[in-house]
């Protein structure tokens, strides 16, 4: 089988975890190239997830590191055997790689939790507020290409409306609502979507208010997207150059502490969405 050229983070992370869980059993890459009957290029190949592996693989390598945690052990499993396409492909020759991963990682999280302080976050964006934020990236975009993201980020707000929907909590600072991205009537639709769609039984959205106490933040855009298991959690942090995703488990604890500490300095569902029809009426 030919290697991958580009493999989706979400598989990648197969290769991260068991690699973690080969350096956890004290074990070099040869000692387990030796145990599995293999060699050491190949065992590369596999943490590097330059071929696919298989779910009998992932089994038999946990078991050769002594690895107790079944449900992890089963959840990689699942993930190695799990070779279906997503609807996100289409656009695999379209946009960048990370966006691609966006969409798969957050097809397959079991809930979502993100934190805004500056933008409304895109999976509660209308088409014509995501429209208008990426007229302004730098470098500019062609309308083609702002075109093909404003698709993508629509199709990726079908999760919250599935048969079913992923448990999506939005943490959002009142400055996002008070921005007017795209004059006053994009904004003002943009916030009557927002009370609209926070009636769903899945989806909290709960605001920061001006007021509010102090909160853990840079002002960078945080998604923390949980897996199967704990272990499997990832987060991405957006920056000024780029995405960033992390797994490694101190950042993933340091994360959730940061959503609870800003979810605490943020009002309850039913007075956000007052303050966001109240922001509305104000436009």
């Amino acid at each position: 089988m030919a290697p991958r050229s580009a493999p989706s983070a979400r598989r990648l992370r197969i290769g991260v975890e068991l690699r973690r869980m080969r350096e956890r059993a004290g074990m070099t890459a040869a000692e387990a190239a030796r145990a599995l009957g293999t060699t050491q290029g190949q065992m590369s190949n596999i943490e590097a997830n330059r071929f696919g592996v298989s779910a009998d693989r992932v089994r038999t390598l946990a078991h050769i590191y002594g690895c107790t945690d079944r449900p992890l052990v089963e959840a990689l499993a699942d993930m190695a055997a799990d070779r279906t396409r997503g609807w996100w492909e289409e656009y695999r020759e379209s946009l960048p790689p990370r966006l691609l991963d966006l969409s798969e990682m957050e097809h397959h999280a079991t809930a979502l939790r993100m934190t805004q302080v500056i933008n409304i976050p895109g999976l509660l964006q209308t088409p014509e507020h995501a429209r208008t934020l990426f007229r302004a990236v730098v470098p500019a975009l062609l309308p083609h290409e702002i075109e093909y993201r404003v698709s993508h980020r629509i199709k990726r707000q079908a999760i919250l409306f599935r048969v079913e929907p992923v448990p999506y909590t939005a943490i959002v600072h009142e400055a996002a609502l008070r921005m007017q991205f795209g004059g006053r009537e994009v904004a003002k639709a943009q916030l009557e979507h927002l009370g609209e769609i926070s009636l769903r039984p899945n989806i909290k959205l709960r605001v920061i208010p001006f007021n509010g106490a102090s909160f853990p933040t840079t002002g960078h855009g945080v998604d923390y997207f949980h897996g199967p298991v704990q272990a499997l959690d990832t987060v991405e942090v957006d920056t000024a150059h780029g995405s960033e995703l992390v797994d490694a488990s101190g950042q993933l604890e340091k994360y959730r502490l940061v959503l609870d500490r800003m979810e605490e300095a943020a009002l309850a569902p039913a007075p956000s969405r007052d303050l966001i029809h109240h922001i509305a009426r104000d436009l």
